[in-house]
This record gives C-alpha cells, sequence and structure tokens, in this order.
C-alpha cells in the first residue's frame, strides 16, 4: 500500500465525515485491505500526522486536539480540520 493511497484513505473518510465528527485510524486501514489492516495501522498513523503537521486534519485524544509534533501514544481519532 503506497503512501499516498492511505493519504487519500484518510481525508476521503475524514471529509465525509465533516468537522463535527472524526474516525478512527483503523477505519483508514481496514478502508485499504480489510483482511490485513492491522499491518497498516503504524503507517496510517505516520501519514495522520503528516497530514495534521501539514494542517489538512486535526489528531484528537480524549476530545482534544494534540500537537502532531509531540510523541502521540494511545487511542487517536482523525477529523478534518474545521
Amino acid at each position: 500500500m503506497s503512501e499516498p493511497a492511505i493519504r487519500e484513505a484518510i481525508l476521503a473518510l475524514v471529509a465525509e465525515r465533516g468537522a463535527e465528527k472524526s474516525i478512527c485510524p483503523s477505519e483508514a486501514a481496514r478502508a485499504l485491505d480489510p483482511e490485513g489492516w492491522r499491518s497498516l495501522m503504524t503507517r496510517v498513523r505516520r501519514e495522520a500526522v503528516r497530514l495534521a503537521q501539514e494542517g489538512r486534519i486535526d489528531i484528537l485524544r480524549k476530545g482534544k486536539q494534540v500537537d502532531p509534533g509531540a510523541e502521540i501514544r494511545g487511542v487517536i481519532r482523525l477529523r478534518i480540520r474545521p
């Protein structure tokens, strides 16, 4: 799976949800590979950080926006930048 395909999957899903709702990174991974999605999770999270650094999406942890430059651990959600 290429990085551009991962980015496009993330952007398509967050755009579909709108600024008021978010997605789990696993939704993007499952959209790309329903059977082997777990192996994509690290790459999906990495691309999500890049998209957040570019100002295209927000990364949320416990409902609050997190700095994409900081180490992000645990459960996160992604949303389109309002």
